[in-house]
């Protein structure tokens, strides 16, 4: 990451004739917000004078303390490529602090500070490599999203078949422009469905690149008339989008804490400490890292989705893999995140859960080197391997139980998360759905 400074965002905004900045922020469900400002306001926004209504936004604060401040990282700059010429646009993306300097305990980029503060007093860095997966729909006459796809294509098909991969194209080329390094672009198992993936950053960066990367993705997918969702399971019957998520540890020097080659499979005490703490918590993780009750009919048997607790440095059917690459390229990969997740609470709970793990020597289970979708129920109850929670109602009972990734998401934030979460259960339970007027209108 590029090292700004407040007079070199100045610079360049006026370099590139940038007329719009939109000053960025992410809410308690992970979705993005932004204050628009022109380039007349942009010294001051950059001087941390701009302050907006916090009330206005879920899981901020009450209206009598409205007014909050938003402060932006010079270091995320960019343009916008799509807009460079006459009124070319910008965006940073702020901290959000308290009129009283402090920052507030309910900004999820703070709630990821936090955690990578206790990592860095631990000598360590955490990397980060997300592999976000995406379906592309058509509209209809009025420009409103459907679930229809005329893209036949499978896993690494090319065209003619990809018919989104025009819109794929663009979409690299964009990010490229904005300061990403793609490392790999492809259509993925299930008709409409696409992955990119771009290289590992550290935790906060990384964070930040999931938002953009949504956004950008988005916008490109619409200026080719499409509508691109990272909603978890949109189609019955194929496969679901998930956020597969690489972790690596390194110390102060740039090592990978994760390797050692003399060390069972090349993993150091500290790669399997960092697994053990979070199996230990991933039930209570799980209303996080699957938050909406769309992620669980993804997380079901049958569409290589991880379900059962478990890991594997052979298979992709548990939990968490561990890729064969050893060296720099030591990793764990945490597999039932999707893509639907607020990715600053994601990387908080597991890192805060692996560096328990390292703490307290919490070791995890011997791995798993079998197809579990193939153990019958007994066979996995001999072994040991525990589900993850079934639909949303259970990992909120399983969330309410964790202290700890509770105090990983801070005081401020968890009672909110919990009740709108409970919410979002009530009001889906309690509606009838198309399902059940197909399946008993007649029946009975």
């Amino acid at each position: 990451m590029a090292d700004l400074t407040v007079q070199d965002v100045l610079r360049m905004a006026k370099e590139n004739n940038v007329k719009f900045i939109r000053l960025q922020f992410t809410d308690m469900f992970g979705i993005l917000k932004n204050v628009a400002i022109t380039e007349k306001q942009l010294e001051k926004a950059l001087n941390n004078e701009l302050m907006f209504d916090g009330s206005s936004i879920e899981g901020y604060v009450r209206i009598e303390e409205s007014d909050m401040y938003l402060r932006p990282d010079p270091n995320t700059f960019v343009i916008y490529p799509w807009t460079q010429g006459e009124g070319a646009e910008a965006r940073l993306i702020c901290d959000i602090y308290n009129p009283d300097g402090t920052p507030f305990e309910g900004d999820p980029r703070y709630i990821l500070k936090r955690a990578t503060q206790k990592a860095l007093d631990m000598g360590y860095t955490l990397n980060v490599g997300p592999e976000c997966e995406f379906f592309l729909f058509h509209t209809d006459s009025e420009g409103v999203p459907t679930i229809k796809t005329h893209d036949k294509a499978g896993y690494f098909d090319m065209a003619p078949v990809d018919l989104g991969e025009n819109a794929r194209r663009d979409m690299v080329i964009n990010l490229e422009k904005m300061g990403f390094e793609v490392e790999a672009s492809h259509h993925e198992l299930a008709p409409g469905q696409h992955e990119i993936g771009f290289k590992y950053s550290e935790a906060i960066s990384a964070a930040d690149n999931i938002m953009t990367f949504r956004y950008v993705v988005r916008v490109i997918a619409q200026r080719h008339g499409l509508h691109a969702s990272f909603m978890p399971k949109p189609v019955f019957g194929i496969a679901g989008s998930g956020m597969h998520t690489n972790m690596s540890l390194s110390t102060v020097d740039g090592t990978n804490a994760f390797y050692d080659e003399n060390g069972k499979d090349g993993l150091s005490q500290a790669a399997y400490y960092f697994m053990g703490g979070i199996f230990k918590h991933i039930k209570g993780m799980a209303a996080i890292t699957n938050p909406t009750v769309n992620s669980y009919k993804r997380l079901v048997p049958g569409y290589e989705a991880p379900v059962y607790i478990a890991w594997s440095g052979k298979n992709r059917s548990p939990l968490i893999r561990v890729p064969a690459k050893r060296g720099a390229s030591t990793r764990v990969e945490l597999r039932n995140p999707d893509p639907s997740c607020n990715p600053y609470f994601t990387m908080a709970a597991a890192l805060q859960a692996g560096l328990e793990g390292i703490e307290k020597k919490i070791n995890p289970p011997e791995p798993t080197n079998v197809n579990i979708y193939e153990m019958t129920p007994e066979e996995r109850t001999e072994a040991g391997i525990d589900n993850l929670p079934g639909n949303l109602f259970e990992a909120i009972l399983e969330l309410e139980k964790d202290d700890f990734i509770k105090k990983a998401m801070g005081d401020h934030v968890h009672p909110l998360y919990l009740e709108a979460k409970k919410l979002e259960w009530h009001n889906f339970a309690s509606r009838v759905h198309q399902w059940e007027v197909d399946e008993y209108l007649t029946k009975f």
